[in-house]
């Protein structure tokens, strides 16, 4: 029987190796290399040296933030009234379908809304506020990305309010708790692990995005991805792309342990 299981662990152990940990171990090589091949640790001086680098980084840390922050405050409130709601099945669906269009046609697509001929501009034409830039801007790239994102973080916060036991919430109520402490005590801290889940899967990925920076953003965002596009694909500087590739992947493991990590219960009186 462990034999049989086993033999059954050899394809996803080969798909490991094969995409996961070999890419890695190129990328920490051609890191610690020059285009010589010698090794150096010159790359990850420049990286730390350069203030351009660091205002790159500083850049998606904030964009990752303010992207990951307004989408928990959508998602949040309209995960717990869909837990109200009835017919929960469909507007699930409703909220998964978007994630089934390729990405690159959900940026195309709003490249044709918000564009100057767009239909967001033909309508503020027809209020008379006229024409507005508002593609290739930052609040157009923090739209675009949040409206990608969310079905990522409403659905494991659905869950998570989902398995609360309606008999806590009521207790709360019963004992004189307000809505505010029912929420502070009850249902954040129960909900909290849907929460950190939804984090990770918005918050990591925003870190390196490229494709909605250059679609959408229009080159004036700036992010780690969009440094490791331009040197693996348009200075062909290989191992300088892939020391940024390697810093964004330990930011990545940093942001993954702390939203992981969790709280020790403590005693609250309501």
């Amino acid at each position: 029987m462990k034999t049989r299981k086993a033999f059954f662990l050899i394809p996803y152990l080969m798909w490991i190796i094969l995409f996961v940990i070999l890419p890695i171990l190129l990328i920490l090589w051609y890191s610690f290399t020059d285009s010589n091949n010698g090794f150096t640790l010159n790359n990850y001086a420049e990286f730390f040296r350069n203030g351009t680098f660091l205002r790159m980084m500083l850049n998606s840390f904030w964009y990752a933030f303010l992207i990951t922050l307004i989408t928990l405050l959508i998602s949040y409130p309209a995960a717990y009234f869909l837990t109200k709601m009835k017919n929960q099945q469909l507007w699930l669906l409703l909220i998964i379908l978007p994630t089934w269009i390729n990405l690159l046609l959900k940026a195309y697509a709003f490249i044709g809304i918000l564009g100057n001929n767009g239909l967001v501009n033909k309508f503020l034409q027809l209020i008379g506020i006229g024409p507005v830039n508002i593609l290739f801007t930052d609040f157009a790239f923090i739209f675009v990305a949040t409206y990608i994102e969310i079905p990522f973080m409403i659905l494991p916060i659905y869950n998570a309010i989902k398995e609360i036991n309606p008999a806590v919430i009521q207790a709360s109520e019963d004992l004189g708790a307000s809505r505010w402490q029912t929420f502070r005590y009850v249902l954040w801290p129960l909900s909290r692990p849907g929460v950190e889940s939804g984090v990770q899967a918005i918050f990591i990925p925003s870190l390196s995005l490229f494709m909605l920076t250059r679609l959408i953003g229009g080159n004036r965002v700036i992010t780690l991805g969009t440094a490791i596009e331009e040197y693996f694909m348009t200075t062909m500087n290989w191992n300088m792309g892939a020391t940024i590739g390697v810093v964004l992947i330990v930011l990545m493991i940093v942001v993954m342990l702390i939203t992981g990590k969790r709280s020790k219960r403590k005693k609250v009186n309501l």
